[in-house]
């Protein structure tokens, strides 16, 4: 390593940085290292507010801010090392988005082992926030299908991690608190085309949602339910679901099998940066609720869909998180086990009575819990829903939810929180004490630091 790296040497700025719910910006000072050499000198001379590394910034709260210290941008750290085609798998950076690995290896006819409902994630990120996506209950989530990657941590070191060791399962969900990841070899998935065969059917409500996915969903590798949750009374938790695999080479067309493999993302105008305040209100998104629920197919079977249509339809829209206008949006997602259904009952029951203006709510079924230490999948079912930050008592409807929650032995998801209690992380994570003692001795000083850590004591 070259002793004149410096911090001075590289790109850095105050600015505010925030999240993707764009709630409670802070300052930091963001650098930009551009090779292994430079991150290892931003980590070596962070201050007493320590670092944290960032990537693409889809973390919806506060998990890659560190106000008065460091953030480290890690996306100049893009570089794909090697592909093999033989075994299925690809040894890159860290800072390499979902995005740009679909570029380059749907043409060779591997496809990413998980994808969340975005790819413009990088690989670190998707390894801190140990990603899932709507194959969870087939797949797992993404740190399950990383075979080792090369970590950089407080002492100056740069550690080869091995799936199934401590620091492995630390630092799958760990929100990027034992260090910086710099290379990363990932396995795989197999894909004949770029396309996916699609079933669509509606539920009537809740019950019915769940009894679907329940007796089908392993027919499927990809499973994901829209559900309104703005319809009260007999059609409560009435949704809209969507499931489906890659489509083999033969469901194609003639036509289309001409490049079945070419990866097409269509993209439309970004949204205005300043959007009109109060847009977004129960009686604009029961609108657009109700016009999703009636336009979808009752039931329909084998539609092919292009890859970015089926995982990542908002990405179409650069900026989409504007529309939530100046106060920003607060992403809230939980988990409760199997056998809890009262419990998800109760909630969605409560949203909807409550009348929370949320177009962007999912339902999923997760399957076996992930190693990560503070991974969040558990078997169980699992719903993510968009509020808009400035809902007069949101702060403390979601306190209760957060309640009914860890009574039902759940537990919310640390990628997109940004205002849980820190008394219930305990109860929700019962890994955290050994990941605390594993911090603590990787990282006496606590060089590793940011918003989220510091606000839940982690």
């Amino acid at each position: 390593m070259d002793k004149d790296d410096t911090v001075s040497d590289m790109p850095a700025d105050t600015v505010a940085v925030t999240g993707w719910g764009r709630t409670a910006p802070t300052a930091a000072q963001l650098i930009r290292p551009r090779s292994y050499q430079e991150a290892a000198a931003a980590v070596r001379e962070c201050g007493t507010r320590g670092g944290i590394p960032r990537g693409l910034g889809r973390a919806y709260g506060d998990a890659a801010q560190n106000a008065g210290g460091a953030v480290l941008d890690m996306t100049a750290l893009d570089r794909v090392h090697a592909i093999d085609v033989t075994e299925g798998t690809v040894l890159c950076d860290a800072g390499v988005s979902l995005h740009r690995l679909m570029e380059l290896l749907l043409p060779l006819g591997w496809f990413v082992p998980v994808t969340p409902g975005t790819r413009y994630v990088t690989v670190g990120g998707a390894i801190g926030a140990d990603i899932h996506g709507k194959n969870h209950h087939v797949s797992g989530s993404f740190a399950r299908h990383v075979r080792s990657f090369e970590l950089l941590t407080a002492d100056g070191l740069v550690r080869t991690v091995a799936q199934g060791t401590p620091l492995f399962d630390a630092t799958a969900g760990g929100m990027g608190l034992t260090g910086v990841i710099l290379t990363a070899a990932v396995r795989l998935q197999p894909v004949e085309t770029s396309l996916m065969s699609v079933d669509t059917e509606r539920a009537a409500d809740l019950d019915d949602l769940m009894a679907r996915l329940t007796a089908t969903d392993h027919r499927y590798r990809y499973s994901v339910a829209w559900i309104d949750l703005l319809a009260r009374g007999a059609a409560t938790g009435r949704a809209v679901l969507t499931r489906g695999d890659h489509a083999p080479l033969d469901a194609l067309p003639a036509r289309a099998r001409r490049a079945p493999l070419a990866f097409r993302t269509p993209r439309l105008p970004a949204a205005p940066a300043v959007f009109p305040e109060g847009l977004l209100s129960r009686r604009t998104v029961g609108l657009f609720n109700e016009l999703w629920f009636r336009k979808a197919p009752r039931a329909r079977t084998g539609e092919l869909q292009r890859m970015s249509t089926f995982f990542h339809p908002l990405d179409g829209v650069p900026h989409w998180n504007r529309v939530y206008g100046r106060g920003g949006f607060v992403q809230y997602q939980f988990v409760v086990g199997h056998g809890q259904e009262e419990t998800l009952r109760r909630i969605v029951r409560r949203i909807s009575e409550r009348r929370c203006p949320s177009f962007l709510a999912v339902l999923k079924r997760f399957g076996e819990a992930d190693p990560g230490w503070l991974s969040f999948p558990v078997p169980g079912w699992t719903l993510a829903l968009d509020l808009p930050a400035g809902l007069p008592g949101l702060a403390g409807f979601l306190d209760e939810l957060d309640d009914e929650v860890a009574a039902a032995g759940g537990r919310v998801y640390l990628a997109k929180d940004s205002r849980l209690r820190p008394e219930l992380l305990t109860t929700m994570y019962p890994r955290l004490a050994d990941f605390r003692a594993l911090r603590a001795d990787l990282d006496p000083r606590g060089v590793f630091t940011s918003d989220l850590s510091r606000r839940l004591a982690l």
